[in-house]
């Protein structure tokens, strides 16, 4: 299972906009999940997501409060943006808590309780940034249990919902004269000295997702391909973006890299890859992407299956 995309909690989608029905779910017994600064609340030195108790943030303004879910236990789980308050507030109610970013914990997390935490955290940054009325400029406000604000301009009253940015990312493979099936992997400067991944590129208004896989494909490494196929999905709201895996096969190998997309691109067999580390590993040599990452799976996934 990927990261960040077993989601346990119900959402509830059909009565969350029922203001009656959802006063109700913020009873004794919800759970809450904090964020602040895109940082998420963990219990302190552990990989472990620390929950609270409705008791523990009673006391903070919950007018922003963003419903999540219903639990197994039915119970209501709510996110809350702390961002703006002071530390003297907060620090007692997180004793023996710290935030940070999920993303350094990743592969760590319990993947359920990550994609909770994803929810909130994407859910969270949306609403710091979408606070102005993007047809009229006038201020807007949360509604629908925070999954939808409201433009308070009396003539506008536009809605606006969460985004979410679809992307491709994809493995492209051939098989060379010599027998040997490779697979295109490329890096951009900014990463970790010698990590290689899965080529990837947000998607074009009016294109579908094969023709954004070729499109980003050619656009980056010079390649052309062809048998585009879908694999899997995964949420990935760091900030806002689900990531669409495909394979493809190349029809050509002559690797062409646009400096202004990538640093580098280059084909490696599966014997290559079983000498990689990994993305964290001290030193040059040749790694391998994040083991929540979709890139990772989508390279294990050809890697251990010839």
């Amino acid at each position: 299972m990927l990261n960040y995309s077993d989601m346990p909690l119900d959402r509830c989608s059909n009565v969350r906009k029922d203001p009656i029905w959802l006063k109700g779910q913020l009873s004794s017994q919800s759970v809450w999940l904090l964020v602040k600064n895109n940082e998420t609340l963990f219990i302190k030195n552990t990989p472990q997501i620390k929950f609270l108790p409705y008791e523990k943030i009673a006391q903070l303004n919950l007018n922003n409060a963003l419903f999540l879910g219903l639990n197994t236990k039915k119970n209501g789980v709510f996110a809350l943006d702390v961002s703006t308050i002071d530390d003297t507030t907060l620090t007692p109610i997180i004793s023996g808590a710290e935030f940070m970013d999920i993303r350094k914990q990743g592969p760590l997390v319990d993947i359920k309780e990550g994609s909770i935490a994803a929810l909130a955290r994407g859910l969270c940054y949306w609403h710091a940034t979408h606070r102005f009325c993007g047809r009229c400029g006038s201020k807007n406000h949360l509604v629908e249990a925070g999954h939808s604000r409201l433009c308070e301009n009396e003539r506008c009253k536009h809605p606006t919902f969460p985004r979410t940015d679809p992307a491709v990312i994809m493995v492209v493979t051939k098989t060379f004269a010599d027998g040997i099936e490779r697979c295109l992997l490329g890096r951009q400067a900014m990463w970790p000295t010698g990590m290689y991944s899965s080529l990837a590129g947000f998607v074009d208004p009016g294109e579908t997702l094969e023709q954004a896989v070729a499109r980003e494909v050619k656009e980056e490494a010079g390649i052309d391909v062809d048998d585009v196929t879908y694999v899997a999905s995964q949420p990935w709201p760091f900030p806002s973006s689900i990531m669409l895996g495909f394979f493809a096969k190349a029809t050509s190998e002559q690797i062409n890299v646009d400096k202004d997309e990538l640093d580098d691109a280059k084909w490696f067999s599966r014997e290559d890859l079983a000498n990689f580390g990994n993305w964290h590993d001290e030193g040059e040599h040749l790694k391998l992407p994040r083991t929540d990452s979709i890139s990772r799976y989508l390279i294990e996934h050809w890697r251990t299956n010839p």
